[in-house]
């Protein structure tokens, strides 16, 4: 990994620890470098989760047509309608799509995806590169997964699994 250097002043997730603060949902205008586009046969239903579940914002919306979703900078999400042609899947896909948290909003979000579908949620589970994720389905079926990464601890088992993959411990700075 020596070919990669510390950039996280790109970023909008902030320094994992047990007092790491999530930013504000970010309301600029900008050009997305990347997006997910999800299409819904009920849009209103898939707004309502994804606002109140999942905490995101409407930025703007075309009436029946698209809301554009959003939590921190470059966390777009574009809910469309769904054409004729469209089922929901019974199953949802193999393939997810991941959103950045701090830890104290695992819980938090887990809670409120099950209060509106009680079924929602998978974990949390704590992963081998040293984060704590939930899975989310979404009601037009869509893997969502939040992901915070843990408190580097230069003696935990997840330090040396990052060590064990290239990834050296972060710098004291």
């Amino acid at each position: 990994m020596s070919d990669y250097y510390d950039a996280f002043e790109v970023s909008p997730v902030p320094k994992p620890g047990p007092d790491a603060m999530a930013p504000e949902p970010f309301r600029g205008i900008y050009g997305m470098p990347q997006f997910l586009t999800v299409p819904c046969t009920d849009l209103a239903t898939s707004t309502d989760f994804w606002i109140r579940g999942l905490g995101f914002i409407e930025l703007f919306s075309v009436p029946g047509q698209v809301v554009h979703l959003r939590r921190w900078m470059f966390q777009d999400v574009l809910l469309v309608t769904a054409g004729p042609d469209l089922t929901e899947p019974t199953a949802p896909p193999a393939t997810s799509v991941s959103f950045s948290c701090v830890l104290s909003q695992i819980e938090q979000v887990a809670e409120s995806c099950r209060a509106i579908l009680p079924d929602s949620v998978e974990g949390p589970r704590d992963t081998y590169w040293n984060t704590r994720d939930i899975e989310v389905i979404t009601p037009e079926r869509t893997r969502v997964i939040f992901t915070a990464a843990k408190e580097y601890e230069a003696t935990s088992q997840g330090a040396r699994n990052l060590d064990a993959m290239g990834i050296p411990a972060p710098s004291e700075s």
